[in-house]
């Protein structure tokens, strides 16, 4: 079941995955770079002896891209055999850490989700959910974790609930994952979302739910719907394909242009292009066709071979874009040279017109707590208006989703984060940090 879980969920990391299962007699785990389908053999998985299990797909925000870095993590310590999986982003762990090897603690991964067990480990606390309460009450970030002991699961989100994480039932047992669409593929029925700040214990005696931590005001990531989950997906109480079709209606109200052709940029774009056609009554063709197996590994041609980055993934229907005024929809614009290339490759094929459409405001800051977004620098809407950024990708025009829109897409009642599009961090960042996967390399 875990397996399975992790094949709906391989979107939210591709570079490792890992499932941890468990009994009373002990606990087995199983771990590699690349996809879950590729990882998990018949054999392997008929390693993995036990009734219960945790598993993770990765993509780095935190560690480098390594083995020693894909989790579920497994530890044995004083308090037992335990694994646990992190999706999230710790602020203070290169704090953390330092503190901790200075009283002798040794790492062996550079992943900020050792340093929960290694705070877990040196509690004083009587029993594991105390440490685990401790410990957690040290770190500053965003985490939806699952730890799993050979007679219990625990299931905890952050209180300011950042990242996903939903509850779902499966005859009689409990099960949680990141996203709704891990129920669907497993035939689990969704129950609820965990609460943020709440700390969930799963047993033989079922479940048991407590609010240890100060309560904070709720900020769950709007870039969520705007892009990282699964439309097929209820996230954060709202259908995914439904926030993202209402941001598609809103672009177009505020970014109207006459043209023949509504074409997605796949896959994130899609739904919000029905949107925008929808409202604006232009046609919605698949106009960009996107090749579904491109491998993580690949021989570059020479450089003879234009667009070749992106041609590997996109390539344009000629006969619906020929002659044609275009409108392309994507979710955001990044550094701008893939909308580039992708406008371009567009316009070689004949378009009279090429005018892209953005479901969300400018990205104008780095993600610190989950989502893996370049530094401020790097970001071309940080220090460019978006007129600049038209000239830069050569579109004819360019729109963005205002915030005002987006909020009312999602039905905001002041509970998410929109940081990287507004700068209002929820919680204060060492800027010095710069992006997460220099989280460790501060000067000590």
């Amino acid at each position: 079941m875990a397996y399975l879980g992790l094949h709906a969920l391989q979107h939210r990391g591709q570079e490792s995955a890992g499932i941890v299962a468990a009994n009373t007699r002990g606990m087995t785990q199983e771990r590699d770079m690349g996809l879950v389908a590729d990882i998990f053999t018949e054999d392997r998985l008929a390693r993995l002896k036990g009734r219960h299990a945790i598993g993770h797909t990765r993509y780095s925000t935190a560690g480098s891209s390594q083995l020693i870095n894909a989790q579920p993590f497994l530890i044995d310590c004083h308090r037992g055999k335990m694994a646990v999986a992190h999706n999230g982003n710790l602020l203070n762990a290169a704090a953390l850490r330092l503190e901790l090897e200075r009283q002798g603690s040794i790492f062996s991964t550079s992943s900020d989700s050792e340093v929960i067990l290694h705070l877990v480990a040196r509690s004083s606390a009587r029993t594991l959910e105390g440490a685990l309460v401790d410990a957690l009450s040290r770190v500053e970030g965003a985490y939806s974790l699952v730890f799993l002991m050979r007679d219990r699961l625990i299931a905890v989100r952050d209180p300011h609930g950042f990242r996903p994480l939903s509850l779902g039932k499966l005859d009689g047992a409990m099960v949680v994952a990141s996203e709704t669409c891990a129920f669907d593929l497993i035939g689990a029925r969704f129950v609820r979302d965990v609460a943020p700040g709440e700390f969930l214990i799963i047993d033989s005696s079922g479940l048991r739910s407590e609010q240890p931590f100060p309560p904070q005001p709720t900020r769950q990531c709007i870039f969520e719907h705007v892009y990282f989950s699964r439309p097929d997906s209820m996230v954060f109480g709202r259908s995914v394909n439904q926030v993202r079709r209402k941001m598609g209606v809103a672009l177009a109200r505020e970014h109207p242009v006459p043209a023949d052709i509504v074409v997605p940029v796949p896959d994130s774009g899609l739904v919000a292009a029905l949107g925008f056609a929808g409202e604006s009554g232009i046609p919605f063709e698949f106009g960009l066709v996107r090749n579904h197996y491109v491998g993580r590994t690949f021989i570059e041609p020479k450089q003879e071979i234009r667009h070749f980055g992106v041609k590997l993934k996109l390539n344009a229907v000629a006969a619906l874009i020929k002659g044609k005024r275009v409108i392309l929809v994507d979710d955001s614009i990044v550094r701008g040279t893939t909308s580039r290339k992708i406008v371009t490759m567009v316009r070689d094929l004949g378009a009279r017109e090429v005018h892209m459409r953005i479901s969300s405001p400018p990205t104008t800051g780095p993600c610190y707590y989950g989502v893996d977004t370049p530094r401020r620098d790097d970001l071309i809407a940080s220090a460019h208006s978006v007129e600049e950024i038209r000239a830069f990708i050569r579109a004819d025009s360019l729109g963005y989703l205002s915030l005002e829109g987006l909020r009312k897409a999602v039905d905001d009642g002041d509970t998410f984060c929109a940081a990287c599009f507004d700068d209002n961090y929820p919680i204060a960042v060492n800027q010095r940090a710069g992006t997460q996967a220099n989280l460790f390399d501060i000067p000590r």
